[in-house]
């Protein structure tokens, strides 16, 4: 059996989105902070990875939302390794509100063991193997699934420059992994609002759009100063859900840095309950852009 590490957070107010919820890349905020803690609980915290060297970088998030967590709301995010491949770890996470079994969100990140010098993978070592599996480590489980292909987009994708900030950097001079998923949020709203239905109308039409499922794969750093462009769109928008892939891609040379899927689903702002949508905005989000190339073709 894995080590299990418990870490408590009460949700900020300025954590929350518009909707009152925990917003989607806090998640993810408390996530990292959970990992660090869990790695420092069973003796390898961050001063011991600055002595020899090495560094953990995030390679893969999924994350499943099943309720939202709201502000003063205490949770309590359950993490524990899952295996280790030669230089690659999977993390699970599970949410629960303090003192309740009900799983509020659960994710998965696929960690790699990066050498500091020449940021190259490095072997993860036996005895820290050994740490985090006091009863004896696993057996290898099956291939990570591949992240799932996206399909053409309709004609082409909506595209979105933006500029990397100071603001959106960690320690290690990357954009912190969190910060992409605000990318592809805010890429998901200036597409609505290119086909006419921003969030403005939708709310004055008493609609709703939440995400219940992120999975991003990250291929290369961005870097401060780096002029990005997100690309983003649709497939076959639903009556009650809309499944969503962002690519974004750093301009100068045209290299994939991250990749998106997302499914959204629609709701009553009022309510919270999923709602129909109509097909006025349904039309509308199946509308074709012109033509770009998205990176990799």
């Amino acid at each position: 059996m894995p080590r299990t590490y418990v870490r408590s957070f009460q949700v900020r107010h300025y954590e929350c989105d518009a909707y009152g919820h925990l917003n989607h890349a806090g998640y993810l905020r408390y996530m990292q902070e959970s990992a660090f803690d869990a790695s420092a609980d069973a003796g390898w915290d961050m001063a011991r990875y600055e002595a020899m060297g090495f560094y953990w970088l995030v390679r893969d998030t999924e994350i499943e939302y099943r309720r939202p967590l709201c502000y003063q709301d205490r949770v309590q995010v359950k993490t524990w390794v899952a295996d280790f491949r030669r230089v690659r770890s999977q993390r699970v996470y599970e949410f629960r509100l303090e003192g309740q079994d009900e799983v509020m969100a659960r994710a998965e990140t696929d960690w790699a063991f990066m050498q500091r010098n020449g940021d190259r993978p490095a072997a993860i070592p036996d005895e820290m193997k050994a740490d985090f599996f006091p009863e004896g480590r696993p057996e290898v489980g099956p291939p990570r699934p591949r992240f799932p292909g996206p399909p053409q987009p309709p004609g082409s994708a909506f595209r979105l420059g933006r500029r990397v900030e100071w603001r959106d950097l960690d320690p290690a001079g990357h954009v912190n992994n969190c910060v992409y998923l605000a990318y592809v949020e805010d890429g998901g709203l200036q597409w609505l609002r290119s086909r006419g239905w921003g969030m403005t109308r939708l709310v004055a039409e008493g609609l709703g759009i939440v995400a219940r499922q992120h999975r991003i794969e990250y291929r290369q750093p961005a870097l401060l100063d780096d002029e990005l462009d997100l690309y983003t769109w649709a497939s076959d928008p639903g009556t009650t859900s809309i499944v969503r892939y962002t690519f974004i891609a750093r301009r100068s040379d045209g290299a994939l840095l991250a990749r998106a899927r997302t499914h959204q689903v629609w709701l009553d702002p009022q309510s919270g309950a999923p709602t129909p949508l109509p097909h006025a905005p349904r039309q509308a989000m199946a509308r074709r852009h012109r033509r770009d190339r998205l990176p990799g073709q």
